[in-house]
């Protein structure tokens, strides 16, 4: 099958993908204390969830992901959502994303030196749906057949939205990855992209080896990317390195600003500074990465730096 990632790459070498969503929400003023985190905005204001995407889009942004990450059926349902309403929701995340890209695209100066923006499908890990940080870990109390079973609705919901890749992002576990791998391979004529959350150099949330978990999807075809999210930029480099052993395929990194969370005193520490970001980006590039974004506490500065970076 054709990936859609091929033209960007084949043109400009690399892609470009968008920055945190919930951290540029929360600069702007959102309240997002809540399990829903910014899935909860798909009912209470959708419309700016479509403004970042607009803004990141004007960025520079070859790729724009859903605000489904922490969007599920069960978690709306908990909410006080209809089983409608819920499915309704969660389908509105890529619809939001498919109307901010032809928006932007319907201006012929948005054209110049660009190809078409693609739409990603978030999907974000089980650890996610239970906002209890094990989204970070993988220590799940549940086996291969219950996770199965929590993804495979959601998985449908979204591939019938007819994303252009659904964005397998920040899984903490090897038995997650197979399980999502399970359903794309369900799903005949869609493409995925696996990014694994990582806790240092070499090894995912879960303690399992970063290599031991790309070298299964390296035999997938419809896997048109692997890489890492949602983790430290000072372990990047050495993971596209430990990625690069166990496949051929593009290395997708996106990760965070580079500040560290106090969860007992519920604040970021550090400072994220887009000129910084960008400049650590040339090293992933040297190692091997040919899609690059940004994660928790980055936003369109970042993107924008980046891309000003690359091209």
């Amino acid at each position: 099958m054709q990936s859609p990632i091929d033209p960007f790459l084949k043109k400009q070498g690399t892609l470009i993908l968008d920055g945190g969503l919930a951290t540029e929400l929360e600069a702007r003023g959102y309240n997002l204390s809540d399990s829903l985190w910014s899935a909860r905005l798909l009912a209470d204001a959708p419309q700016a969830i479509k403004e970042v995407h607009l803004d990141y889009l004007e960025a520079g942004a070859d790729c724009i992901i859903s605000a489904s990450y922490q969007a599920t059926i069960q978690g709306f349902l908990s909410k006080g959502f209809t089983e409608n309403e819920s499915v309704t929701l969660l389908q509105r995340s890529v619809l939001l994303a498919q109307e901010a890209r032809d928006e932007f695209w319907s201006n012929p100066a948005n054209h110049e030196r660009r190809l078409r923006p693609l739409v990603a499908a978030s999907v974000g890990p089980y650890g996610a749906y239970l906002a209890d940080g094990s989204e970070y870990r993988g220590n799940y109390a549940l086996d291969e057949e219950a996770l199965v079973d929590f993804h495979r609705r959601r998985w449908q919901l979204l591939v019938d939205c007819a994303p252009d890749v659904m964005a397998c992002e920040t899984i903490p576990s090897i038995v997650e990855a197979s399980v999502l791998q399970r359903l794309l391979v369900e799903t005949p004529g869609i493409s995925a992209w696996f990014s694994f959350c990582c806790q240092d150099g070499q090894h995912i949330g879960d303690g399992t080896p970063l290599v031991d978990c790309i070298a299964p999807l390296d035999r997938v075809p419809q896997v048109v990317a692997v890489g890492i999210n949602c983790t430290a930029p000072r372990f990047i480099r050495e993971l596209v390195r430990e990625a690069r052993r166990a496949t051929q395929k593009p290395i997708i990194v996106y990760p965070n600003s580079g500040e560290t969370y106090d969860a007992e005193g519920k604040r970021w520490i550090g400072h994220s500074i887009p000129e910084d970001f960008a400049e650590q980006s040339r090293s992933w590039r040297l190692a091997g990465a040919t899609l690059l974004g940004g994660c928790c506490r980055t936003g369109p500065k970042h993107i924008r730096r980046l891309r000003a970076a690359t091209f």
